[in-house]
């Protein structure tokens, strides 16, 4: 059966989950996914920045909701998604972008440091995805996981720069997680891919960015860092029938940095 490509990339009816989505990539990712049809539902920590970023997704005519949450600890997943479930009943996409780094020599890192970025970067990415699995995705006999790793999971971190081995370590692990749950998973319907951003201007990136930008942007082929709509498009495909028969991939938008 034929269907129009404004048809495959309709999301009318889905349920979107976005961690870290009160600001920065999340927020642009919520903004795309909610414009395409998809309930929003944006988790952050702080109440306050989410009631800011549920009033702008609503501004845009998306249909959005908010969940305060702190992805860390054992049961800070199935909290999460139990949430979801009383809210609206059904989840379709889940989107795991919250995310830490901290900066330090690999020969001083402390353990606090690699603790806390392990923890939500891969520990707390990987208990929503069993959560939601569980709860949702395997019952019904679909689902769809966006996983948002770095292409510095694929890179040593240029040695320049104040060091950053656990972000590294984390968002490589959870590219190769990303694999390894499509392949186990694929057979009965959950699709699980990975976006890899380069730089782009967030609160996260803005203390480096003041130092780095011009260098990073002359190591870039396109010669930019990333825009505000520039993971929407892709994030857009992999959540929805376009990419159907996308799973265990990991699309790099960082305007050709990872291929020089």
């Amino acid at each position: 059966m034929s269907r129009s490509l404004r048809e495959l990339f309709d999301l009318s009816g889905r349920v979107a989950l976005v961690t870290g989505g009160s600001r920065g990539l999340g927020l642009q990712i919520a903004e795309a996914l909610g414009e395409y049809g998809a309930k929003a539902i944006v988790a952050a920590r702080k109440q306050s920045e989410l009631d800011e970023a549920v009033a702008h997704l609503r501004d845009a005519g998306v249909d959005a909701t908010a969940i305060a949450a702190d992805l860390r600890g054992e049961e800070a997943a199935e909290a999460l998604v139990a949430a979801v479930k009383k809210q609206a009943g059904r989840l379709d996409i889940l989107v795991n972008n919250a995310g830490a780094t901290w900066g330090a020599p690999a020969e001083e890192y402390p353990l606090s440091g690699w603790t806390k970025v392990i923890d939500i970067n891969l520990t707390a990415a990987f208990f929503l995805c069993k959560a939601a699995a569980n709860s949702f995705f395997l019952p019904q006999g679909a689902g769809v996981i966006i996983n948002v790793a770095s292409i510095e999971g694929y890179l040593g971190h240029p040695p320049s720069r104040v060091g950053t081995v656990a972000y590294n370590a984390s968002k490589g692990a959870l590219i190769n997680m990303t694999r390894a749950l499509a392949a186990e998973w694929g057979g009965r319907s959950i699709r699980v891919n990975a976006l890899a951003p380069g730089y782009f201007p967030t609160r996260m990136t803005q203390a480096s960015l003041e130092k780095i930008e011009e260098e990073v942007v002359a190591a870039t082929p396109l010669g930019k860092l990333g825009s505000a709509f520039d993971l929407k498009g892709p994030a857009l495909l992999l959540a929805s029938d376009a990419g159907s028969h996308i799973t265990g991939q990991v699309i790099a938008v960082d305007g050709g940095a990872s291929i020089i």
